[in-house]
């Protein structure tokens, strides 16, 4: 390892070996200063060197399988930043990337982390309009994408470089080409820990997605909270259940586990099934599972307790959103494990949670991490047992985002008065668990994937019989809310099971799947506040009244009642 990586690894090591005693963590680690630190460089490439342990392992649907050892994924990663190189890419530009769980993904994040240039990462959910807002805002400079979605970049990004990865056009560079170059990589200029590194785009309640911006040291290095959180250990089996685009598929598809010297396993399929996922959990070995509340409700639908000798699990955890009690006590019952809950941000790492070999407490989400301070502050700012979680900025934590790009006026609001505000409400006991509220504003989770109500009724209002539209979370047995809209005719028009339908469909069309409307509701009024505010708080709570029983308000409409609009 070279010099630079000393400080990192020092910090790595003293929490893998403290991973069960949390006192000690969290009294005397110390974030490592680092002033030069490229994490794929000083770090990845240096613990690679013949290193031939298993780091990536994916499995497709039909059984087939490819393994990547670390120094494999080195040596590749390097002759595609060559490739890059030789594309343009340079120090500082921006690649939107659009990759599923391809060996592509990682090579190409390593590669333009070696050069030093920025990885925006893009679901392949997005539609054309998303896109082109990412590409416009984002300055990218450089597309990788996926060959089975470079249809939806016709007329974008016209003067970007275009790598395909598979079958694509003519017209755009084939990712392969890069097994032509060489394996060495000669480094080109210093990267400081503080240059940035990736920069993600988050839903808000304001009209655009923040860009949230990442340095080589704010996410790489900060996930040690988050490798802290899971108990990861060298040689681990890790399956993170998220989709590559977001934040979280960075987090446990990328630097927790590799962080720990763990290899990272993927199970690709078409549509998610409980059964699979046991199957592959029990017939590869996974030792370490993290998945969204949204999968761990549906597998305490299966026989669960049946697999309990076959598998070999030590770590289960849950993200995304809160994990209801009763599925942590099903799991424990079955398994004889602790489902243990975490808290984090795009904007940050892993913040809260409960580690290996502590106490859990029902409903609660842990305990603030190795690194992190965390404090509740009421509406005037004031620490207290309850309010707004916030982390200290006296001694600012190393996993904490550098900006929003491009929104400095929101960087000022988050980050004032000496505290990074999350947004989020909790209660904080006498003994440091976090039980976690709600959100402060109106940005909700709705089969796991962050919704913003702006973004929704921006696409609804278009729609030429609607006048006015507020958009909230219903309570959903299985997704825990999926997204509903009230709306207000134009013309004072009546509602109809034929419009009704003809509403859906145009949100259909106008917005990404995992964005889409599930349920709406004419009405001829909406609750505001005197300035004229929806009060989507009241929304909110009508919504949870009625859906404790099955009724349905008059000119209520759910997707199902639409068999026609499947698909």
């Amino acid at each position: 390892m070279n010099t630079n990586s000393q400080p990192f690894l020092a910090a790595r090591d003293f929490l893998l070996s403290h991973r069960t005693d949390y006192a000690t963590a969290v009294r005397d680690f110390r974030w490592p200063q680092l002033s030069e630190f490229n994490w794929a460089l000083d770090y990845f490439d240096a613990m690679a060197q013949g290193n031939h342990a298993n780091a990536l392992w994916i499995v497709e649907e039909d059984g087939s399988e490819q393994r990547y050892s670390f120094q494999q994924l080195a040596s590749r990663s390097n002759q595609v930043a060559n490739h890059l190189r030789a594309l343009g890419v340079r120090r500082g530009e921006r690649i939107l990337l659009m990759l599923g769980n391809d060996v592509a993904l990682w090579e190409t994040m390593l590669a333009a982390f070696k050069i030093g240039a920025v990885i925006i990462p893009a679901t392949a959910l997005l539609t054309p309009d998303d896109l082109r807002d990412r590409i416009e805002r984002g300055q990218v400079r450089h597309l990788v994408v996926g060959g089975a979605h470079v249809d939806k970049f016709v007329g974008l990004g016209e003067g970007c470089s275009r790598i395909c990865v598979g079958p694509g056009p003519a017209d755009w560079t084939s990712h392969s080409a890069a097994s032509e170059y060489s394996e060495q990589f000669e480094v080109e200029g210093l990267t400081l820990a503080t240059d940035p590194m990736l920069l993600y785009f988050t839903s808000g309640t304001t009209s655009k997605p923040k860009m949230v911006l990442h340095s080589h040291q704010s996410y790489p290095v900060g996930h040690l909270s988050t490798m802290y959180w899971i108990g990861l250990q060298p040689g681990d089996l890790h399956l993170n259940i998220s989709s590559p685009g977001w934040a979280k598929h960075a987090w446990s598809c990328l630097f927790a586990p590799w962080n720990a010297g763990a290899c990272i396993f993927i199970h690709n399929v078409a549509r998610f099934s409980a059964t699979a996922l046991l199957g592959a959990l029990e017939r590869y070995g996974v030792t370490s599972l993290c998945a969204p509340p949204t999968v761990w409700r549906m597998l305490i639908q299966e026989d669960l307790a049946s697999y309990k000798e076959r598998l070999k699990l030590r770590e289960l955890v849950g993200a995304g959103e809160p994990l209801n009690p009763e599925i942590i006590e099903q799991i424990l019952h079955a398994w004889d494990l602790p489902l243990r809950d975490g808290f984090g941000q795009s904007e940050t790492t892993a913040l809260v949670g409960n580690t290996p070999g502590q106490l859990l407490k029902p409903g609660s989400m842990g305990r603030p991490l190795p690194g992190y301070k965390v404090t509740m502050l009421d509406p005037d700012g004031v620490p207290g047992n309850e309010g707004e979680v916030a982390l200290p900025l006296d001694v600012r934590p190393l996993g904490l985002m550098l900006c929003y790009e491009d929104s400095p006026e929101k960087t000022a609001e988050v980050m004032r008065d000496g505290y990074y505000r999350t947004g989020d409400t909790a209660q904080i006991d006498e003994e440091g668990y976090i039980t976690f509220v709600g959100r402060a504003d109106d940005v909700f989770k709705a089969s796991d994937y962050r919704i913003s109500p702006f973004e929704l009724e921006s696409a609804l209002i278009e729609h030429p019989a609607v006048m006015e539209v507020a958009v909230v979370p219903s309570p959903d047995p299985v997704r825990l809310a999926v997204p509903k809209a009230y709306l207000i005719l134009a013309h004072d028009a009546p509602g109809s099971y034929e419009l009704a339908a003809d509403i859906l469909a145009f949100a259909r069309e106008h917005l990404a799947p995992y964005k889409r409307v599930r349920r709406i509701e004419f009405v001829s009024e909406l609750p505001k506040t005197i300035s004229g505010k929806i009060r989507r708080v009241e929304l909110r709570q009508m919504e949870v009244q009625r859906r404790q029983g099955d009724a349905r308000g008059p000119q209520e409409y759910f997707e199902e009642d639409f068999p026609h609009l499947k698909g």
